[in-house]
């Protein structure tokens, strides 16, 4: 069957996900194949120090993104899609959507990207000897329990931005288990929220004088082949604006960027690993047993099937980066070059490797943001060499490179050099990707193990939650989501893998330490830098 009656019949999966600075939406057949996408960029604000989006931004972005998708849909194959055999939504994970028993938004979306949690968060840490970082919607909760906050008493429900989309078009407050996992500690046994860690916080919360219920306020959890309730028609109208989309379209459980990194990596199952790469960095790892300690730096999560993960999550990852190829956009207008900024960016990346391993002493930091995995509450960007560092531009691009997995390298090490775990392969996806072979050196260097990249990588999680409501549409018959994964979707694509350069992991490690050394001097910055 070819694509034109695929789309007519329905029988394709659409995958949306709402990123730090794109919304996109994938529409594949049931083996995984691309058949058209759409997007629409967007951006947070810092509104009285907190990272949010509107609410009415989310809504404008998604029907922004669905369009473009209908009319590419409408350009390749003259026809507009009515239906399909399912959808997903995925977003940004953690964070802080609170709402009442009307559904109405009481306090200003927090994204994972505020670190103003950081007394809640260590105290459940204590309390649950769980690893509850900064980001986590829990911790945001409890946050606002000690603050005091006068909306905590009309709280009724408490969700991820994924979740909340999912709700806008189904009327079900629920969540994948992936998503679920960075909103509370899961039991990968139960496949839901840890009972024991669920009575010591509505004990906790009641001490405090608040009398809501964890089970209560966050959503249902479910994992990856549940259906997880049809598109209303409030839900059409959320996303298709021709007014062409029929409700009764089933959803998969919305996932956060985590799980469906994982999905459109084929790292789901124990031993796989993957990295995300984007504004914000995340490198994971499917584990086959659990840690041997708490460890603050890791983040416990979940694949969309429940296998227990371990995550480095890094808040900072390209927003610097872009940045500084901005800079040199301008530049390249002034000299009146016409530079097209995707050549630019291929062009300043192959060059970076041209530099020294080490980046020839040159450091940055692009915290623009708090980073929980270094202690940092803030951020202030920041580029910094001494006067005997080899200043080019070849270690320049190497240097911010290095620095987007700066953070992350840290967590990674503690998996494979202090806890010993196994790593078979990893992937890369995301946006830093896009350049043939460069952040697969870097990536190999940093974990010193080879690393793919899919063809599909550039699609990132936008088909990863495409791939979960395939699964969810016509999968299950192939048996549990890895099977799927591996038979249906990966199975004739090829990737080549990057083996790590012993120069390259030397000048890794020896960046890594300075990058460990210089860290006084972001703290220092965060200190005296506040007009």
């Amino acid at each position: 069957m070819n694509a034109k009656d695929l789309i007519v019949q329905g029988r394709t999966a659409l995958g949306i996900e709402l990123g730090s600075t794109r919304i996109k939406g994938v529409l594949i057949d049931y083996d995984g194949q691309v058949l058209a996408t759409g997007a629409h960029e967007w951006e947070n604000s810092l509104v009285d120090g907190v990272w949010t989006y509107g609410l009415d931004e989310v809504e404008a972005g998604m029907k922004a993104c669905y369009t473009a998708l209908r009319r590419d849909v409408e350009t390749q194959y003259g026809v507009t899609p009515k239906t399909f055999g399912a959808i997903g939504i995925s977003a940004m994970m953690h964070g802080y959507i609170a709402l009442d028993k009307d559904g109405r938004q009481l306090a200003r979306f927090q994204t994972w990207r505020n670190t103003n949690t950081g007394p809640a968060a260590d105290e459940l840490t204590e309390l649950f000897q769980f690893n509850i970082p900064l980001r986590w919607s829990v911790a945001h909760l409890y946050q606002r329990i000690l603050d005091k906050e006068a909306h905590v008493r009309d709280v009724a429900s408490v969700l991820t931005l994924a979740a909340w989309v999912h709700c806008r078009l189904t009327g079900q407050k629920v969540i994948g288990i992936g998503d679920a996992a960075g909103m509370f500690p899961i039991d990968s046994t139960a496949l839901d929220y840890d009972e024991g860690m669920v009575q010591k916080f509505d004990a906790l919360v009641a001490k405090r004088g608040c009398s809501l219920k964890l089970r209560e306020v966050f959503p249902k959890v479910l994992v990856a082949g549940e259906e997880a309730g049809t598109l209303t028609a409030a839900g059409v109208a959320l996303l298709d604006e021709s007014g062409n989309l029929q409700p009764g379209v089933p959803l998969c459980p919305p996932e956060g960027d985590a799980g469906t990194g994982m999905t459109a990596t084929n790292s789901v199952a124990p031993r796989t690993g993957n990295l995300s790469a984007g504004t914000s960095t995340f490198a994971m790892i499917v584990l086959e047993k659990q840690l041997s300690k708490l460890y603050r730096e890791i983040d416990m999560v979940t694949t969309p099937s429940g296998f227990p993960c371990a995550m480095a999550h890094a808040n900072n990852g390209t927003s610097d980066l872009n940045a500084w190829v901005g800079l040199f956009s301008e530049f390249c207008d002034l000299m009146g070059i016409k530079a097209d900024r995707g050549e630019l960016f291929g062009k300043l990346y192959t060059h970076a490797l041209t530099g020294d391993p080490d980046c020839g002493g040159l450091m940055a930091y692009g915290y623009y943001s708090g980073e929980g995995i270094t202690g940092v509450n803030e951020g202030r960007p920041l580029f910094v060499r001494t006067p005997d560092s080899r200043l080019s531009l070849a270690n320049f691009m190497r240097a911010h490179l290095y620095t987007s997995l700066g953070a992350v390298k840290l967590g990674m090490d503690i998996l494979l050099k202090k806890e010993g775990v196994k790593l078979d392969r990893m992937m890369g996806h995301g946006g830093l990707f896009k350049t043939p072979l460069v952040m697969q050196k870097v990536l190999a260097a940093a974990v010193n193990a080879p690393v793919s990249v899919m063809a599909t990588a550039s699609e990132g999680g936008a088909w990863g939650i495409a791939l979960l409501a395939a699964y969810m549409a016509d999968g299950k018959k192939d048996g549990k989501l890895e099977d799927y994964l591996e038979k249906r979707i990966f199975g004739g694509l090829t990737g080549e893998a990057v083996a790590p350069d012993p120069a390259d992991v030397a000048g890794f490690e020896t960046f890594t330490k300075r990058y460990v050394a210089g860290l006084p001097a972001e703290r220092a910055a965060i200190e005296a830098l506040n007009w």
